[in-house]
């Protein structure tokens, strides 16, 4: 089983930035796949991101409000952490963040395909 504490959430300004960190305990942490979802109020969970457990590998959203080339999600092994850097904030990325992680070496897109979750952190932009 694995424990995932995510923090780093809170308000910020339109165009500000916010780093999350996740962290992992209970297994092996480098041998998984890290992902980040959020949920708007009112909205089902989305996919963020995903990094794959050597890091090698990231994915992204290709959803229209896309994050790519805003939010950058990297891993620290020896920390058992996963980051989610966010820049450039727009209201509608305003949410709860969830890290999550799948027992595979590969990422994914799809939340089914999650084996763990975090409880969440709230990410307020105003505007």
């Amino acid at each position: 089983q694995v424990q995932l504490v995510e923090s780093g959430g809170g308000l910020v300004q339109a165009g500000g930035s916010l780093r999350l960190s996740c962290a992992a305990s209970g297994r092996t942490f480098s041998r998984y796949t890290m992902g980040w979802f959020r949920q708007a109020p009112g909205k089902e969970r989305e996919f963020v991101a995903a990094i794959s457990w050597g890091g090698g590998s990231t994915y992204y959203t290709d959803s229209a409000d896309s994050v790519k080339g805003r939010f950058t999600i990297s891993r620290d092994n020896t920390k058992n952490t996963v980051y989610l850097q966010m820049s450039s904030l727009k209201p509608e990325d305003t949410a709860v963040y969830y890290c999550a992680v799948r027992f595979a070496s590969r990422g994914s897109t799809e939340e089914v395909e999650y084996d763990s979750w975090g409880q969440g952190t709230q990410v307020t932009v105003s505007s």
